[in-house]
């Protein structure tokens, strides 16, 4: 548990999906409340509201899709995806800045975030008794159903995966470097946040991508990550000294 809350990390920077009531303070068609709704698919400048906790500086923000669902007299419902950091609250006051009529949100509910869905959700009975289940049967089976392996959090991150005699090391907070690659997925840019996996497809740490993925391609040395988040527990691998010491006895 305390290791799956790590991965928090890689949620942030997720793309997220909300359903969003939206209230009209004056009169519009259906039709150009709609076609505004869908003007603002793409990027966006937005400034952070009053209320944020962040520096209100104009900034850069995808919209990735809107799709008006409902609407009923000056109160709208529309579905929202979009680039993690969107003020939803700003997107609706710049509809209904576009509109001319203005406009606020009423209520907000996210439904996505990265790869978690609303379909995905447990809540905390189905917890409850699969644990029971566990526990006096020994019944894994719904357990596994309520409560998934913290590397579905990882999904949409790049992977890098590893040697196992590379695991043991990266586990004791060293970095990664080429040797210890054996194959990575494509698109690393350098910066990027990338995951570390065992060949197994265990998680074993979060990093930041000092080479791009083809720099890690042609080199022969180098850190390749910078290691900022360890995910596995160290000894869960042997380490590579260990084995050359019980060789040597």
């Amino acid at each position: 548990m305390e290791s799956a809350t790590k991965v928090v990390q890689a949620l942030l920077p997720a793309g997220k999906e909300y359903v969003c009531a939206i209230r009209l303070h004056g009169d519009v068609s259906e039709d150009k409340f709609r076609n505004v709704v869908n003007e603002f698919v793409g990027p966006i400048y937005q400034r952070p509201p009053l209320r944020s906790s962040v520096k209100r500086r104009l900034r850069i923000r995808e919209i990735y899709y809107t799709e008006l669902k409902e609407i009923e007299g000056r109160n709208g419902l529309f579905r929202v995806g979009s680039e993690a950091g969107t003020y939803i609250r700003k997107l609706c006051h710049d509809i209904g800045e576009v509109l001319g009529c203005g406009a606020h949100m009423k209520e907000l509910r996210r439904t996505r975030t990265g790869p978690f869905k609303e379909d995905t959700l447990a809540n905390l009975y189905d917890v409850v008794d699969a644990y029971h289940f566990w526990k006096e049967d020994g019944d894994e089976s719904f357990l596994r159903s309520v409560i998934q392996p913290m590397e579905k959090a990882l999904e949409q991150l790049p992977k890098i995966f590893v040697r196992d005699s590379a695991v043991d090391s990266i586990c004791h907070g060293a970095n990664l470097t080429v040797p210890g690659i054996v194959k990575l997925e494509s698109e690393i840019g350098v910066g990027s946040l990338v995951t570390i996996f065992t060949l197994k497809n265990e998680a074993v740490a979060l990093g930041s991508a000092k080479m791009s993925s083809e720099e890690m391609y042609s080199s022969n040395h180098g850190i390749a990550v910078e290691v900022d988040r360890v995910l596995m527990e160290p000894g869960t691998y042997p380490p590579l000294w260990k084995k050359h010491k019980e060789k040597i006895e």
